[in-house]
């Protein structure tokens, strides 16, 4: 973790009141924050209007035009350019978004009216009705609606080509569509540097009095700085250095001045070993986080699950995934072994939300899985415990086909463990008797069985849940009856 940052409310001690019943310090901000939100819209629109940028002739420019110091011109420089550089970003994503959306809408479109097609051939047969296939799509006509299925899914079809355009056109117009930028008001940017007292020359924090040097341009109505009693940020574990840099950031929020602090933090005391001494695998899941403890040698030592309730509202959400992470961190710290999860992105999963139904749309809106591991983050690291990201592919079915049935654990411990065993680069081989019916080809990573495998279970009817895979004592019988069904028909077909 590169910074850190610390935020905390201004105090308002009784003696700093006037009559207004407002600090000088909160005056002061308010005076200054109009000044600096000016500058800093100069700036934004210079930056959005040129392509090569002088951050020092436009330094002078905005000491000589605001009245400002060089430190202050500079804090307003870079909250500037990181206000541009999000939306930048963010238009970005915003294009990349939709693009999946317009190419999940397209793929669905042709699948459905290729269905169509299909069906209507069928129907054109003479013989259909002795057809063995039967039909893809067959016509069906609902009495509540007073309408066929084949006319609903025409004017399902019709609705997302219009979907479709409108999406082209929005495409097309973000992608020449000026970059619009908003600078908030009352916000106030100051940048540190090492090599200054306190970290930072305009601001000064000896721990409890904070001194804020005024520019030019205010001097005559606050003198040369304010002071107020700021106290310090109270953590459990306060990675706040005494030397080094110090950005700060005073901000407004429901009619109160903030204060951060940016800095980079003290590094902590590593709890965990290697994970060649063994690791902590954890699977979430929307109603659960299963975890699994392995050894040195790769063997299960421990497991179990942390509940997790879907659907709270996000103040109890941030509250319940925070003492889920506790509870990790502390596993961790007793076992000392760092923690492996998955590396996941779901941003194409949510560009197809539309097309997936309204149950599994809710479910993924839902799950803060980003969420969690940017709090899994920032509290094992407070505390000294590595957290591992793995590839994610075929874990859970690899803990579902070796580990469920073998220790009796639910699908999450079972990935879990099967997470824990990738962290520690051990190797998953498939079973051996299951190889022989499966197509093997030198110098093919072991994950195409395992993707073999994975497309054969699909198809395989003995297996529609998750608690189907601990019926299954040998897996090569089903693997074996699967080549015999439908290996025979695909040579039959060759030739």
């Amino acid at each position: 973790m590169p910074f850190l940052t610390y935020v905390k409310g201004l105090p308002t001690p009784r003696e700093e009141l006037n009559s207004l019943g407002l600090t000088k310090f909160e005056m002061f901000l308010t005076a200054y924050s109009s000044v600096f939100h000016k500058a800093a819209c100069e700036t934004a629109n210079h930056l959005l209007s040129t392509r090569s940028f002088n951050k020092s002739k436009w330094n002078t420019h905005l000491q000589k035009t605001y009245g400002i110091s060089r430190r202050h011109a500079t804090g307003v420089i870079r909250f500037t350019e990181g206000a541009v550089n999000a939306s930048k970003e963010s238009r970005k994503l915003h294009i990349k978004t939709l693009e999946g959306k317009l190419k999940s809408l397209n793929s669905w479109i042709t699948k459905s009216e290729k269905k169509l097609s299909e069906s209507a051939k069928f129907y054109a047969k003479k013989n259909w009705h002795n057809s063995k296939t039967g039909c893809r799509f067959p016509l069906a006509c609902s009495l509540k609606f007073r309408n066929t299925n084949w006319n609903n899914l025409r004017f399902q079809i019709h609705h997302k080509k219009r979907r479709a355009y409108k999406l082209s056109q929005q495409i097309e117009h973000l992608k020449t569509a000026p970059i619009q930028t908003v600078i908030p008001k009352n916000q106030i940017f100051v940048v540190g540097s090492k090599d200054e007292s306190f970290g930072n020359q305009v601001c000064q924090w000896d721990g409890n009095t904070i001194k804020f040097r005024v520019p030019a341009c205010l001097e005559s109505r606050f003198g040369k700085q304010v002071i107020t009693k700021l106290g310090n940020f109270e953590r459990n574990i306060n990675r706040l250095p005494k030397d080094g840099a110090k950005t700060w950031h005073f901000f407004r929020k429901h009619n109160k001045w903030n204060a951060a602090v940016q800095f980079t933090p003290v590094p902590v005391n590593r709890v965990s070993r290697h994970s060649a001494y063994g690791c902590i695998g954890i699977d979430l899941n929307p109603g659960s986080i299963g975890w699994a403890y392995i050894d040195k040698d790769g063997n299960l030592k421990s497991h179990g699950q942390i509940p997790l309730q879907i659907g709270l509202p996000s103040g109890k959400q941030d509250a319940q995934i925070v003492e889920a992470c506790l509870q990790l961190a502390q596993l961790a710290t007793t076992f000392a072994c760092p923690i492996v999860c998955e590396k996941l992105d779901f941003s194409a999963k949510k560009e197809q939300l539309r097309e997936l139904g309204k149950k599994y749309a809710r479910m993924l809106s839902g799950w803060a899985y980003s969420r969690f591991y940017k709090l899994l983050d920032s509290i094992s690291s407070n505390r000294g415990i590595y957290l591992m990201k793995v590839n994610p592919a075929y874990t859970s079915l690899i803990g579902m086909v070796k580990y469920a049935r073998q220790y009796g654990l639910p699908s999450d411990c079972a990935a879990a463990l099967a997470i824990a065993r990738r962290g520690m680069r051990l190797t998953e081989n498939i079973p051996g008797s299951i190889t022989a019916y499966l197509s093997v080809k030198d110098g093919k990573h072991v994950w195409s069985l395992w993707n073999q495998l994975n497309n054969i279970l699909k198809s395989c009817a003995e297996i529609s849940f998750r608690h189907d895979y601990f019926s299954i004592s040998n897996w090569e019988l089903v693997v074996k009856r699967w080549s015999e069904k439908f290996g025979q028909s695909k040579r039959a077909t060759h030739f």
